[in-house]
């Protein structure tokens, strides 16, 4: 993860009903359930992701905090699938991710179980923009391959959020739609919408997938991949998913590398088009005045998408 940044502030909230986390809360249910860390500084990191509040535990480990309020068991068997799916993906990619290490309850007024893992070093891709780079573009089309080659044993997509199919999307997209009238060529992003949507699945089967390769999920250093952050969400979905990468990240001669490398052929790498359309659209008017990070990436992302349109 990056270096040390002053935090974004907390008073506008990214969701609603959003929890608060302080450092002075993360001190003392550090303290009374790993006794061991006591010694251990806490420091709050200026993280631009949307889902956890993030802080600096020593330096080998980071303590992750939900942000948004949800039942304790569900998510207690949300952390632990977390966990699951990083061990699973731990050592089968060259690309360090990070290690689950302990799960702690809730406490100090803090409502939810939180979770514990191995820090990684280097700087996110939103700090130091690697759009540009071949070496890098070669690296993430590594990485997918090396997560695509993970065996599913038989798991397929099970539903919910990107990884599917596309047209279920369109209320979500109907509604992104309305959200972004001022912010955003909408007519021209409802004609494109109406052609992506109708890209069919095609022949390949669900492979196993990272499924949020942002910016702020990737670490990068001296213009290559340093490690990969969120690794949570592992699973199996859409071989396509995971090209929303190369529209999130690369520019236009790096993102044809990547997906030469990948051996993409044009039904795959339009449906990854589309995931990054779906993702994109939904994060610059969600995040608008709350994250504006992640909002001009979904910007950034759109405007790759638009100047870049699939050969006729």
């Amino acid at each position: 993860m990056t270096g040390p940044r002053a935090p974004r502030a907390l008073e506008t909230p990214m969701h609603e009903g959003q929890l608060t986390v302080a450092a002075e809360t993360v001190r003392e249910l550090v303290d009374a359930q790993f006794p061991e860390w006591r010694g251990l500084p806490v420091r709050r990191l200026a993280a631009q992701g949307t889902v956890n509040a993030i802080f600096r535990l020593g330096d080998r480990l980071t303590a992750r905090f939900p942000l948004q309020p949800r039942e304790v068991d569900a998510a207690r068997r949300w952390l632990d699938s977390e966990a699951e799916a990083a061990r699973e993906l731990l050592g089968r990619t060259r690309f360090p991710t990070p290690e689950p290490v302990a799960v702690g309850a809730p406490g100090a007024g803090y409502p939810l179980p939180w979770s514990v893992q191995t820090w990684l070093p280097g700087v996110v891709a939103t700090d130091q923009d690697p759009g540009d780079s071949f070496a890098f573009a070669s690296d993430l089309a590594e990485f997918v391959a090396d997560v695509r080659a993970i065996d599913p044993r038989g798991r397929t997509f099970e539903g919910g959020g990107r990884g599917g199919e596309l047209h279920p999307h369109d209320g979500w997209l109907e509604t992104c739609f309305q959200r972004s009238e001022a912010l955003l060529d909408v007519p021209l992003l409802r004609r494109m919408w109406a052609v992506m949507r109708e890209l069919p699945r095609g022949g390949s089967p669900d492979r196993m997938t990272h499924g949020d390769l942002i910016p702020g999920n990737v670490l990068v250093a001296e213009g290559r991949l340093a490690g990969v952050l969120d690794v949570g969400g592992l699973r199996a979905a859409d071989p396509a998913l995971d090209l929303v990468g190369a529209w999130h990240l690369l520019e236009s001669g790096p993102r044809q590398a990547l997906r030469q490398q990948l051996d993409c052929d044009d039904l795959d790498w339009e449906r990854g088009r589309a995931w990054a359309f779906v993702q994109a659209m939904g994060v610059v008017w969600y995040y608008h005045r709350t994250n504006p990070a992640m909002s001009r990436m979904g910007r950034v992302t759109l405007a790759r998408i638009v100047a870049d349109p699939p050969a006729a």
